[in-house]
């Protein structure tokens, strides 16, 4: 019983507190940023010197304002699995 109610508090921190890296999948926000954010723009936006995303807040913030300006409908979920692929891949906040 005791195990279960620990896994149970896990799955219920990693649903509900995004920007913690926990359970995000790098392959599926990958995925999402191939098929949705490069048809906007290239990487280099992300590795420019004068770029605004300064922190995983803002780098969170900025995914949220991408997908409501597309209309994409991203659940959270989505929305943290990108900003932890672009964080992994190109930002590096910790």
């Amino acid at each position: 019983m005791h195990k279960l109610n620990t896994l149970n508090s896990l799955l219920l921190i990693a649903t509900c507190a995004p920007g913690l890296g926990i359970a995000a999948d790098l392959k599926a926000g990958q995925a999402l940023h191939d098929g949705k954010c490069v048809s906007c723009h290239a990487s280099e936006v992300y590795t420019r010197s004068d770029r605004r995303v300064t922190s995983v807040e803002s780098l969170r913030q900025q995914v949220q304002r991408c997908d409501a300006n597309l209309e994409l409908g991203w659940f959270e979920e989505e929305i943290e699995n990108v900003s932890q692929y672009l964080n992994a891949t190109y930002y590096k906040f910790k």
